[in-house]
């Protein structure tokens, strides 16, 4: 029961006091008035007038006087005016005193029921306006106004409601402090919107703040702090509250003050209450919707995010578009995206605000530090710093140059490692960051660790890629046997442009300790000419290649000896990287490449191992063709020499013997008598027959290796070639100075075999003979009409005539579709008996 409450029921016993006092004055009153008026008054009229005096005790005391009093007039009208007229006794006293307790016992009745009708009706017009006010709010907030309509509004129909002076709607805010967001006043401004009060002291403000509950304060002059002086300078004496709830956390509160000197009703708080909940869905809604509208411009800002990224855009173009939808989204000044580019340093790529200036610029990140770049890179997690005043680092220039207050950031992290870092930052004067800031990074870097990711798959592609086509076009030289000279200066090529370094060079180890530069290439003058030779020291990379038999660099030329690194200090060469070149087991040499911005890639050494293969198969293959070529030159040049010792042991040995043999049988034939006829011409026969033998074997000595061919060379040995044919020769002769022994002997057989054999297969009529000898060299073509269809497979004619002309480093095609004659075609090199050297290198 409240104070008020047994205010109104003490007051209410003095009433009933009060009517018992004046129905008994009544009765004396009327008593006294209808004695003296008895005798001179007409009833009638003496009625009316005591009938008018208990109207205008009910028009002005109430029910409760109006019944004794009239009651009490009744009874003296009757006993002391109208006959038989009664003695006040004790019989009469008892009367009067149940007829007066009768009417106070009813007006009392009358009354409390005229005042139940009376609050009841006051009440229901007091709801009906709160109703009524509640819905002008409530279809207010349904129309979702901007907040600082609805925080107006509620504020004024508030204070305008609960009939008090002044109403103001304040929200707390995280420094404990209290910000005025609605405001109204029945007299004078009110405070103004915006207004920031510290909840210090105690008044009501930081009483609703400190118990999250209603709280009252019917005499303002004992409060303190900021709040409670400009309360009282605004004239408030009592002042009651009531906390808004936002989900189930403390948003603010609604504050009504009265300037009276009475108490605030009891039920203010209570009303408040209807109020306050209308503020807090109004508050939810508005943050409902913001919250939805963000996650919408969010969720669009990585759609558009996301579609550069499946576009497949540059990772350059992506991390822009990162900078500028973070910026927006967050609403602060300042975005950085950096790259790590080794342990304490960081790149910005890209930014928004002030941090544009620092593109492609450094940023310092030590171990150790405790500014937020060189922490993400330490932690790999996320991190906020709310107040960046404190912090103490290597960027604490750039970060007071940027006005850097308070920041947070999320790694970017690309395959377990940590890549770079997105930061978003803003000055003191801004408001705090939300406290899903970080989350919500989280989202960004994510797309950007894909755009990163499918740009290093793209980019590992494409280096794969352009890397084999590299080695297959070095593998097709390797394979149509290309010199060596061509192999090695393709390799110095292809290595410096699939690896996108300016130098890159192919050297032999010598025997002296030195290297010869093979083939070498760059985009700009070098030193590193072909057939130049450089001593390497025995610390440097070219000794470690070949001591150690793999790939190795050097990253800094600074401090090392040797001619070879006073040139690369000279060119400016900031790192080198070799892989040897291993050639049946043993380093032949190696491959260099060099950078002038920065260390060399990881992995270039792998790389280049793939193209020092290609280079060591190239030389054995060099090797193995030139030891090839000398043994199948070898072996021509003995079968040559075989056929000349043969020519020679027949003509000198057996032909000589033979003729001797002849001339003695003639000889015989000549010393014997003429009548032994038998004898003579058993002789006879025997001369006839040596003699047909050695013209057999004269011939056999001639198609081993004709006189003619020796004695006259190529073309006579051609023409009596082509007299002696079974098929008719058309020979076309344009031959010079005599060929090389080697050469006229190979043009010879050939020509001797491919006659051979048109006569025996082809069923020509004619061959055609061309023969062309230019600077020592031999061209023979020999085409025939006859049936064609030779086929090298079938027989070993040309399989021979092949052999032989590939043996001398010649060429030789043969044509022959069938029914249309066969042409060879035959290219023999000026000195086929020069062999490659065994190196097989320039």
């Amino acid at each position: 029961m409240t104070s008020w409450s047994q205010w109104r029921r003490g007051r209410f016993w003095v009433e009933i006091v009060q009517a018992v006092v004046a129905g008994v004055a009544a009765f004396v009153a009327a008593a006294a008035v209808s004695t003296a008026a008895r005798s001179h008054v007409p009833a009638v009229l003496l009625g009316l007038l005591l009938l008018l005096a208990v109207l205008a005790v009910a028009r002005f005391a109430g029910i409760l006087y109006a019944l004794p009093v009239g009651v009490v007039i009744i009874e003296a009208f009757d006993w002391y005016f109208l006959p038989p007229l009664r003695a006040l006794d004790a019989a009469t006293v008892l009367v009067l005193g149940l007829f007066l307790g009768m009417a106070i016992i009813v007006g009392v009745v009358a009354t409390q029921a005229g005042r139940r009708a009376a609050g009841s009706e006051q009440a229901r017009s007091v709801l009906a306006d709160e109703q009524t006010a509640l819905r002008r709010v409530a279809t207010l907030v349904a129309r979702q106004p901007s907040s600082a309509e609805v925080f107006a509004a509620v504020t004024e129909e508030a204070g305008k409601l609960l009939d008090l002076d002044s109403a103001h709607l304040v929200v707390y805010e995280p420094d404990e402090t209290a910000r005025v967001v609605g405001a109204w006043n029945l007299r004078g401004p009110p405070a103004q919107v915006g207004t920031r009060v510290p909840l210090e002291g105690d008044n009501i403000v930081g009483r609703v703040f400190r118990t999250q509950q209603s709280a009252r304060i019917d005499v303002y002059d004992d409060a303190g702090g900021p709040v409670a002086e400009t309360a009282r300078s605004m004239g408030i004496r009592a002042a009651a509250g009531s906390p808004v709830l936002v989900g189930g956390r403390l948003w603010g509160m609604m504050v009504v003050g009265s300037w009276r000197p009475e108490p605030l009703p009891a039920d203010t708080e209570m009303r408040i209450g209807a109020f306050t909940e209308l503020v807090a869905t109004a508050i939810a809604n508005t943050e409902a919707r913001r919250e939805l509208g963000r996650v919408a411009a969010e969720q669009a800002a990585l759609g558009r995010i996301a579609t550069l990224v499946a576009e497949a855009v540059p990772p350059g173009d992506v991390f822009t578009a990162v900078a500028a939808e973070v910026a927006g989204l967050f609403g602060v000044p300042l975005v950085g995206l950096f790259r790590y580019e080794r342990e304490g340093v960081a790149t910005v790529i890209a930014g928004a605000g002030k941090v544009s200036a620092y593109l492609g610029r450094y940023w310092p990140c030590p171990a150790g530090d405790p500014g937020l770049v060189a922490s993400l890179q330490r932690t790999g997690q996320p991190l906020r710093i709310d107040d960046y005043t404190q912090i103490r680092s290597a960027i604490t220039g750039p970060a007071r140059e940027l006005g850097i207050g308070r920041a947070a950031g999320v790694p970017v992290l690309v395959s377990g490692r940590v890549w770079g870092a997105v930061v978003v930052a803003a000055g003191h004067d801004h408001p705090p960051l939300p406290a899903d800031t970080l989350d919500r990074l989280a989202a960004f870097t994510e797309l950007m660790a894909t755009a990163i990711a499918n740009g290093d798959a793209r980019t590992e592609i494409e280096r794969l890629a352009q890397e084999q086509a590299a080695l297959r076009r070095i593998a097709t030289l390797v394979a149509r046997g290309a010199e060596t000279g061509e192999v090695f200066a393709a390799v110095a090529r292809e290595v410096s442009e699939v690896m996108h370094l300016p130098v890159a060079a192919v050297q032999r180890y010598e025997d002296d300790e030195t290297t010869t530069v093979i083939a070498a290439w760059s985009d700009r003058p070098h030193p590193f000419q072909p057939g130049t030779r450089w001593p390497f020291h025995a610390a440097g990379l070219a000794a470690r290649v070949r001591q150690a038999g793999r790939a190795g660099r050097v990253v800094d030329y600074s401090h090392r000896r040797g001619a070879f690194a006073a040139k690369a200090r000279e060119m400016g060469l900031h790192s080198v990287a070799g892989a040897p070149i291993i050639v049946d087991g043993a380093v032949w040499g190696l491959v260099t490449i060099a950078s002038t911005d920065g260390p060399i890639p990881d992995g270039a050494e792998a790389r280049l191992a793939e193209f020092t293969e290609l280079v060591g198969t190239a030389i054995a293959n060099t090797q193995s063709r030139s030891e090839l070529s000398a043994s199948r030159a070898r072996i021509v040049a003995a079968a040559d020499e075989t056929r000349r010792r043969l020519e020679r042991d027949l003509h000198d040995g057996i032909q000589q013997r033979l003729v001797s043999l002849a001339l003695k049988a003639r000889t015989i034939e000549m010393m014997t008598p003429q009548p032994t006829g038998e004898i003579q011409g058993g002789l006879s026969l025997l001369a006839d027959g040596l003699g047909t033998a050695l013209d057999e074997l004269r011939e056999i000595s001639h198609g081993i290796h004709p006189a003619i061919l020796s004695e006259a060379g190529l073309g006579p040995a051609l023409e009596a070639l082509a007299r002696r044919s079974a098929v008719p020769v058309e020979l076309d002769l344009n031959l010079g100075p005599r060929l090389g022994e080697h050469v006229e002997a190979a043009g010879y057989y050939i020509a001797s075999e491919a006659i051979t054999n048109v006569a025996k297969h082809a069923q020509a009529s004619v061959i055609d003979m061309c023969v062309d000898g230019r600077d020592g060299a031999l061209i023979l073509s020999i085409s025939d009409d006859g049936i064609g269809g030779a086929d090298p497979s079938r027989g070993s004619g040309i399989i021979g005539l092949k052999d032989r002309v590939e043996a001398l480093g010649g060429t030789v095609s043969v044509l022959s579709p069938p029914g249309h004659g066969t042409a060879l075609h035959v290219q023999l090199p000026a000195d086929p008996m020069t062999l490659p050297t065994a190196r097989g290198t320039p």
